[in-house]
């Protein structure tokens, strides 16, 4: 039999197939979009935090700070008042304001509820710093140092560049893990594999096949994600190079669709094949920085992330998508991933069977 019209009709049947399975459309599509307009819409919101706090009596200290601000402390304080110290110590520990501030003589007292310790660090810092600029505005000396921060990259970089690769490496490493393993335990248990066996189609067409179908689909969700994240209410910038993310896309597949054919091997159901497939994707996008930028990461869970492949996916798409860098920054990445899929299917190759035993 010709291979091109084979492996044509193997191709158009597999792909079918794929868009015919709603769990594989959802699980390799609709859950990782979810999860990118979800974490992009927080992440999207996580500007300068707006801290609510309860004037107790007339605090001259702060007066004056909104006023010398020129509108720039309003940004971040919103202030009511409160008669009562007990009304308002009440309304900061039921989370209905952030801080309480009264003043006694030259002492400014901050009440605070420890329950959220991000908000109470905002609220110690920015009073720390009124603190600061009235005791200068008193003594009428400026301080000697001065700190003045900035960020490495551009000032319009947004954390969406970076949420966008990390997510969509998840949802590559789901699909081509997940698509491979139970495609070929399924297989075996209905005998479509026996019947390829002795049909007279190359098991060269069936492998070429599936691997097309899986970069297809590879490529496909790395657009649908970029579509949604350059929407304006995102604001996804691609960078130059943004374009090398598609090979390293390509070679990610292959390292994941290897994983799985190596769980498909093992596993003698689908349920079992699932499973195991979500045993390893699902830690492996904690620990190999889809979820969580591995710069907040602790050091030991940096030194575990480099023997997961789904790092390489990441941070090779993260380095030219994100960071701007060029295209030879994505090589080492591919590198690790072609050498992943060699060894991953070299054993899976091994332990593979054309029935159930």
């Amino acid at each position: 039999m010709n291979p091109a019209p084979a492996l044509r009709s193997l191709s158009v049947a597999m792909f079918r197939g794929f868009v015919r399975d709603r769990a594989a459309l959802f699980f390799s599509l609709l859950f990782p979009v979810l999860f990118l307009v979800l974490f992009g819409a927080l992440y999207n919101n996580s500007g300068t935090p707006q801290i609510t706090v309860i004037e107790i009596g007339r605090v001259g200290v702060i007066d004056h700070a909104m006023a010398a601000s020129h509108g720039r402390l309003g940004q971040v304080l919103t202030i009511t008042h409160e008669a009562s110290l007990a009304g308002a110590l009440s309304n900061v520990r039921q989370g209905n304001a952030d801080a309480a501030i009264r003043q006694q003589g030259d002492r400014l007292v901050v009440s605070y509820s420890v329950s959220d310790p991000t908000t109470a660090a905002v609220v110690r810092q920015i009073f720390a710093s009124i603190v600061d600029q009235a005791n200068v505005a008193a003594t009428g000396h400026p301080p000697t140092y001065q700190l003045t921060d900035s960020q490495v990259e551009s000032a319009s970089l947004k954390p969406i560049q970076y949420i966008t690769p990390g997510l969509l490496g998840w949802a590559i490493a789901s699909g081509g893990a997940f698509a491979a393993a139970t495609t070929l335990v399924g297989w075996r248990q209905n005998k479509l594999l026996r019947r390829l066996r002795l049909a007279p189609v190359r098991t060269s067409s069936i492998v070429t096949a599936r691997i097309a179908v899986s970069v297809v689909i590879g490529i496909a969700q790395m657009f649908v994600f970029i579509g949604i994240a350059s929407l304006p209410y995102f604001g996804l910038r691609l960078t130059a190079y943004w374009w090398m993310a598609i090979p390293v896309v390509v070679v990610g597949t292959l390292a994941f669709m290897s994983i799985g054919l190596l769980v498909g091997a093992v596993a003698k159901t689908q349920q079992a094949a699932t499973g195991l497939a979500n045993l390893i994707i699902l830690p492996m996008a904690f620990l190999g920085g889809a979820f969580i930028p591995l710069a907040f990461a602790p050091q030991w869970l940096r030194e575990v992330s480099y023997v997961m492949p789904l790092r390489y996916l990441v941070v090779g798409m993260q380095d030219v998508m994100a960071r701007g860098d060029g295209p030879a920054s994505v090589l080492p990445a591919i590198g690790i991933l072609l050498a992943i899929t060699c060894v991953l299917t070299a054993i899976a190759v091994r332990l593979f069977r054309w029935e159930e035993v």
